[in-house]
């Protein structure tokens, strides 16, 4: 099968996804800006969410650029890395309405966590396809920063324990890792 089908329909699912989360935020109650105070952790939860859901929008576009055809490994592993992401709306909204409690702090970073392996796993995948693993294997090489950032995951899961802000800011930081998108792959292709 040609990548065209699961980039359509990885699309569709991150679109949708991000919809779900837009639609959880509440209208304020009232017409000043002290309306918006209540709806504040769940805002800050939605931008973060929302940059983690691009992030990964972003990087799949450009795993999926090195292989010109999907098996069912790739398929299966993609489906396990949307698994993971649809999990985000639901976890975001919890841990934004108890205002960012211990506990669902940690579920979102479980599930920060199990995507982060989940692309891993897309990512060894592709490299397994015999039509890009040396492209890929040339780009990723030992994906240091993907192992550094499932690192800093279990970290801040351990750390809602101490707080769940120390927790939030190591989150932050790795949705700041990879902001850019993964320019590996770009300067391997030639673009």
């Amino acid at each position: 099968m040609k990548t065209t089908r699961l980039e359509a329909f990885s699309d569709a699912v991150i679109a949708i996804l991000i919809t779900i989360m837009v639609l959880e935020l509440k209208i304020p109650q009232g017409e000043d800006i002290a309306a918006l105070l209540p709806t504040l952790p769940l805002f800050l939860g939605y931008v973060l969410s929302f940059v983690f859901l691009a992030i990964y929008w972003n990087n799949h576009h450009h795993l999926l650029q090195v292989a010109d055809h999907v098996d069912g490994r790739i398929l299966w592993a993609n489906m396990h890395l949307l698994f993971w992401l649809s999990l985000v709306p639901v976890t975001t909204a919890w841990m934004a309405e108890t205002h960012f409690a211990m506990i669902p702090t940690a579920f979102y970073g479980v599930v920060l966590l199990l995507a982060a392996i989940s692309y891993s796993f897309l990512v060894m995948a592709i490299n397994a396809h015999s039509d890009a693993n040396h492209l890929l294997r040339k780009a990723i090489g030992r994906d240091f920063k993907g192992k550094v950032s499932i690192a800093i995951y279990v970290l801040a899961v351990v750390l809602t324990g101490v707080h769940q802000w120390i927790s939030l800011a190591l989150y932050a930081l790795v949705a700041l890792m990879w902001l850019i998108p993964d320019r590996r792959i770009e300067r391997v292709l030639g673009h």
